[in-house]
């Protein structure tokens, strides 16, 4: 089965965290999501939501990816974490997948794992994230090896599905999608 560690901050988005979670959890992927600190963690629209875990104890366990949500202040919470870096640096270093999506972005592009990569973000932060070399997209999901990237609340289920692609295969992903009764 396949693992997904969420890091959860204070400001989180609500609709990213939530769908994203759902989408990969019906798939069949185990979701951890755990807080920067002990305890209840508050979104960025007063959402309330009670993490499986701790980002300490996540961070001694192996996963085959990291999912980085959206929203203010929370992206600059897990920004200021030094615990965030370290977390994106081992998973880069084994290869591992690595997710962003909205302003999360802006701190994979701040580490240097978007160098030389194809991206994208919420508009809003394309200036913190088409840097260094960075190949800006405004394609709803952009994928680059095992980097993932996507634009907002309003792609988050198009982007959980190109996760659960990744992680499952396509199949997966059609079955997922069709439950979903998703309108095109």
């Amino acid at each position: 089965m396949a693992s997904v560690l969420m890091p959860l901050a204070e400001g989180f988005e609500e609709l990213e965290a939530v769908s994203i979670i759902d989408v990969l959890r019906r798939a069949g992927i185990k979701v951890v999501v755990a807080g920067l600190k002990d305890g209840p963690v508050k979104g960025s629209r007063e959402t309330v939501v009670v993490p499986d875990t701790s980002l300490d104890v996540a961070m001694a366990q192996d996963f085959d990816m990291v999912v980085l949500p959206g929203g203010m202040p929370g992206v600059k919470n897990l920004h200021e974490d030094p615990r965030i870096k370290t977390l994106l640096d081992r998973y880069t270093q084994k290869d591992r997948y690595t997710a962003a999506i909205c302003a999360a972005p802006s701190i994979l592009a701040d580490f240097g794992h978007l160098d030389g990569k194809n991206a994208t973000s919420n508009p809003k932060f394309r200036d913190q994230v088409a840097i260094d070399g960075v190949h800006y997209h405004e394609d709803a999901v952009v994928t680059d090896g095992n980097i993932v990237t996507s634009r907002g609340p309003g792609t988050s289920i198009d982007f959980a599905l190109a996760l659960v692609e990744k992680l499952v295969n396509r199949a997966k992903r059609d079955e997922v999608e069709s439950g979903l009764v998703r309108m095109h």
